[in-house]
């Protein structure tokens, strides 16, 4: 619970005056404010047209862009009868988590007709972040980027032509919270989408589409910035350029030391930063295609198709066989460094590149000791039908996931509430296993003949201020492995090592990089295999840690994360703002 001392020190605070550490406020930054309507629009896709959830009428939404250190406002109004919220996907909150925005997490939901102003300060972050609506499903069509341009020039060269974001997602023809309540309800899994898209287009593949594609008109001989996102629901994906490498300088919004490489795999919740240079000779068309297609690690059915767009070099020839703003005539031909959907030796060596800067400007602050290690198994369960009830799940069952055999259950209050208040709840608790119940071969069981029955609750783990934290993710094979993307809010980690087969606790900490690692906030633990993160907890509050692929999130692939308040003022959770919902 947030303790009683933090509370004093904070009222302190408002009656004498006393100083508040400049970690968490700038003098000098600039308040941006941004209106948030979130309304139903008509769109039409596939020959399919729909209602679909939008902010301020757009699909995606709108781009929110400030400077590293401004206080951003963003108001947001619920014009639609279902409850909404937004989170601020990578944006650390410091000592602001009531601005988070998952639902029942950090907040309530913002009911219909109503408003909340989401109200938080952007602390030593620079790059490419995004936005999402929190609440179900709704960020199949909710989403937007997050951009916070620097303080300081680029670590990186050449010069920056222009920049712009491609962001990755899915269309479902169907309506996506029937979708979400059918498998919730039966107990199997969801329906696939029906096509993946680039900025909302599906691209000439898909029918009815040709008019639905991204085409970007480029210069020769410039340098672009791509700021690529994946907000797809269920799918990691791969992205190539015909004919362009692209060199990777940023994830997550932490710079990286940069490689080149012919394609990227990037997992939703991700964000990369690549440099791509027009520096082919075009042919006819002036065009050179841009692709994504998933990642495949799981048996369950998916999305088998592919979205494509355009770069279109600028010409003036008259030669040229192209007409402004549309795609060139088929045959399309998919670039050829486009990995092939089960290339997992691809999306490995793509992750062992990554590296932290880790100059004297962009230091990588490693805990090089920890206090405390925490090992959780990724799982997705087969639950018993329950009686009289119908499961479309295997064998007649029911899916669910969970970490350490917990599966999460969502309280009726917010648990960032509960915990400020110190009120005496029933519906969290902080007792969430730190190692799995059971000892076994995590990724040589059976897949189907074990018991994988889970356990439901609100668990959470709680630490102190300032825990040097080490969170070793193991994936396991019951249904199937799977690479899972788990992104930890309210924190960036260091990916510290990673591994297939079983993580062992005195063998695999010797060879962690402690030097470089990667920084994020959403990591691909690999399919089999393991991943050790690192966390300097020194936010505090109340933070989800979730999988990413949003089907096992609603399965209960989740727990909670508190880090209590410290010894000073600037270590303490803020009070809750006036508006904050109610439950």
């Amino acid at each position: 619970m947030e303790s009683s001392y933090c509370q004093l020190l904070l009222i302190a605070v408002l009656i004498l005056a006393l100083p508040v550490s400049s970690s968490s406020f700038s003098s000098s930054f600039t308040t941006k404010r941004f209106h948030f309507s979130v309304e139903w629009n008509t769109v039409t896709r596939l020959c399919h047209r729909k209602e679909v959830l939008t902010v301020n009428g757009k699909y995606p939404g709108p781009t929110i862009a400030v400077n590293e250190g401004d206080n951003v406002q963003v108001i947001v109004t619920n014009r639609v009868a279902t409850n909404t919220t937004i989170h601020w996907h990578g944006v650390r909150q410091l000592r602001t988590g009531w601005a988070d925005g998952p639902a029942y997490i950090t907040q309530c939901p913002i009911g219909r007709g109503k408003t909340y102003t989401y109200n938080f300060t952007v602390v030593d972050q620079r790059g490419t972040l995004w936005w999402h609506a929190h609440f179900a499903w709704q960020r199949a069509s909710v989403y937007g980027a997050f951009i916070i341009y620097p303080n300081t020039p680029f670590p990186f060269s050449p010069p920056i032509h222009s920049h712009f974001p491609i962001i990755f997602g899915e269309w479902w023809n169907r309506d996506v919270e029937v979708v979400e309540r059918e498998m919730m309800l039966y107990g199997g899994g969801p329906n696939s989408s029906d096509a993946y898209t680039i900025n909302g287009l599906p691209g000439p593949l898909y029918p009815c589409s040709t008019t639905d594609t991204f085409i970007k008109t480029v210069e020769a001989g410039k340098t672009y910035l791509l700021r690529i996102i994946n907000a797809a629901l269920n799918d990691e994906l791969f992205f190539a350029v015909a004919n362009h490498n692209l060199t990777v300088v940023e994830i997550d919004a932490v710079y990286t030391k940069p490689f080149t490489t012919s394609a990227i795999m990037i997992t939703p919740g991700q964000t990369t930063n690549v440099l791509l240079t027009t520096d082919q000779i075009p042919d006819s068309t002036a065009m050179f295609a841009m692709a994504a297609r998933p990642y495949l690690t799981s048996v369950f059915p998916f999305d088998n198709s592919t979205t494509i767009g355009f770069f279109k070099y600028k010409t003036t020839s008259k030669n040229t066989k192209f007409e402004r703003n549309k795609p060139p005539m088929p045959p399309y031909t998919l670039p050829n460094n486009l990995p092939a959907m089960e290339d997992t030796p691809f999306a490995t060596n793509f992750s062992n590149n990554l590296r932290s800067l880790a100059s004297k400007a962009y230091p990588c602050n490693v805990p090089q000791k920890i206090d405390k290690r925490v090992v959780m198994t990724i799982s997705l369960n087969l639950q018993d039908c329950p009686f009289n009830q119908t499961c479309q799940g295997y064998l007649g069952k029911r899916f669910y996931a969970s970490m350490n055999n917990q599966s999460f259950v969502r309280p009726s209050l917010s648990i960032l509430e509960s915990h400020y208040r110190n009120l005496k709840s029933t519906e969290f608790s902080s007792d969430f296993p730190e190692k799995p119940p059971y000892v076994f071969n995590y990724t040589g069981v059976d897949p189907v003949t074990e018991n994988m029955n889970t356990e439901f609750g609100t668990k959470v783990v709680e630490v102190a201020f300032g825990t040097r934290l080490e969170i070793v993710l193991q994936d396991t094979n019951f249904l199937n492995p799977e690479n899972h993307p788990i992104h930890v809010h309210g924190h960036n980690f260091f990916i510290v090592g990673r591994g297939f087969g079983n993580f062992d606790v005195v063998k695999d900490p010797k060879g962690y990089n402690l030097v470089d690692p990667p920084e994020r906030n959403t990591v691909a633990v690999p399919m089999g295999g393991w991943a050790a993160l690192r966390i300097n907890a020194d936010n505090p509050g109340v933070w989800f840690i979730h999988c990413h692929l949003e089907e096992h999130t609603s399965w209960g692939l989740a727990m909670g994360f508190i880090v209590k308040g410290g010894k000073e003022p600037s270590q303490c959770l803020l009070p809750p703002p006036s508006d904050l919902p109610p439950c």
